[in-house]
């Protein structure tokens, strides 16, 4: 046997690949790098979460161009990055740099997801996304399609699917260790930046932001201090609140465990807002359909320091953390105390069965996922296809009922449509502005 083809084979049986469903036959990644050759890495947005994004490409390969609207990081990637090329536009970056670059790692915000990740995909690179895929639900469902059309590598940046303690408790709630599901409760510490109050006033903008390009496919308005970096999250325009910024951590295992895609409804209460920034907290309340495998399913959302009742379980102490997950069944229930799923523990009579066997497939990492797939691997487990996509739809409905404040929301999946709310249209299916496209 070559060196390339045990290469080959090494690469096919570590990447991940998961008991159950998120593998689906046609998403295989197509090969377009031999194993030894280096990846060639743009990298959109390097500052903030886009810093460990930038470095885990740079492990693993070599990063020939950066883009970041902030001259001081572009400054900052000449140490980092030595003789990557430099741009502030993604647009020109594909345009003069697309076939020079094999993957594209986004770590911008939100809004900018959908048309970076596109623009990738369409030239057929591989892509690695921030969380939540995209901003809107069409842009989410749309990549996911441009994902399996051209059969790229893909991965959403919800690192905790690779951690074997959040793939252990999915298992078990599939064993049956909790009996049949009832309902499962998530909440968070977010937000922790400013939200639910009005526009900053205009100020002079910086030398070094590049204000045009911050803005992108977004509604004009002038610079202001309260908009980047990072408060960007709390404002309809950029970003998708404290859902968009955690539920796909903190919803990913039940997620895994249950399927739960496709909510039938949504209903939010919420401190009220103005819609241009996120409410100061919100509660939701998500039904998801029966399937083959479970009968109907509640999942409860809260944040801005929002909690269950302590009723809920037989040990409220659960609920001081910051953020947290509990999935609740007849024989009792399983909660996870962190943001990545990485730990559990029993409680409420239900016990782990010390002879459980269960298949779990050890990740080599949530970056080398997408690594070992770009080389001919299996898909990644987050890939935008089967799960990242449609966990980032699912989850987006519940901004459509916080958007509403009070008013249930019957979602019909396949057609993208809120049936009895056609006044939301243009939150799930955005008309892009200034030249951007999905």
């Amino acid at each position: 046997m070559t060196g390339r083809a045990t290469r080959r084979r090494f690469l096919q049986t570590t990447a991940v690949a998961t008991a159950g469903y998120w593998v689906a036959a046609g998403v295989q990644a197509k090969e377009s790098k031999s194993p030894n050759e280096k990846i060639q890495f743009a990298c959109i947005g390097i500052g903030g979460k886009g810093g460990s994004d930038s470095a885990d490409a740079k492990r693993n390969g070599t990063v020939v161009a950066v883009c970041d609207i902030d001259d001081g990081q572009l400054a900052s990637a000449t140490k980092r990055f030595p003789g990557a090329k430099k741009f502030f536009d993604y647009r020109t970056l594909f345009s003069e740099m697309g076939d020079k670059i094999d993957a594209v790692t986004v770590s911008t915000p939100d809004h900018h997801h959908g048309p970076a990740a596109a623009t990738a995909m369409r030239l057929g690179k591989h892509c690695f996304c921030q969380k939540p895929l995209a901003r809107t639900i069409f842009e989410a469902r749309t990549l996911a399609e441009i994902a399996k059309e051209k059969k790229v590598a893909t991965q959403m940046g919800n690192q905790g699917t690779a951690e074997p303690g959040l793939r252990r408790a999915a298992a078990l709630i599939q064993s049956g260790v909790l009996g049949t599901v009832k309902e499962v409760h998530v909440w968070t510490n977010r937000p922790v930046w400013p939200q639910g109050g009005s526009r900053p006033k205009p100020s002079p903008q910086p030398k070094n932001i590049h204000w045009q390009e911050f803005i992108g496919p977004a509604p004009e308005r002038p610079y202001a201090g309260g908009y980047q970096p990072f408060v960007w999250r709390g404002w309809w325009d950029f970003g998708c609140g404290a859902l968009g910024d955690m539920a796909c951590h903190t919803v990913n295992m039940p997620y895994m465990a249950l399927r739960l895609r496709d909510p039938i409804s949504a209903e939010a209460t919420t401190s009220g807002h103005n819609k241009d920034s996120y409410p100061k907290w919100s509660k939701i309340h998500y039904v998801f359909p029966a399937t083959d495998k479970r009968p109907e399913v509640s999942l409860f959302w809260y944040d801005g320091g929002q909690r269950p009742d302590p009723k809920t379980v037989s040990d409220p102490t659960i609920f001081k953390p910051g953020s947290g997950c509990v999935v609740i069944g007849e024989k009792g229930w399983l909660f996870s105390p962190d943001d990545y799923g990485a730990k559990y523990h029993l409680g409420g009579g239900a016990v782990e069965p010390k002879d459980a066997k269960l298949e779990i497939v050890r990740s080599p990492g949530h970056f080398d996922e997408w690594v070992a797939a770009i080389k001919g691997g299996k898909p990644a487990m987050s890939n935008f296809a089967e799960y990242a996509g449609p966990l980032t739809e699912s989850l987006l409905v519940g901004n459509l009922a916080v958007w509403q404040n009070g008013k249930k929301v019957e979602w019909d999946a396949k057609n993208m449509k809120a049936t009895n709310a056609p006044e939301l249209d243009f939150l799930i299916k955005p008309v892009l502005q200034h030249g951007y496209t999905i």
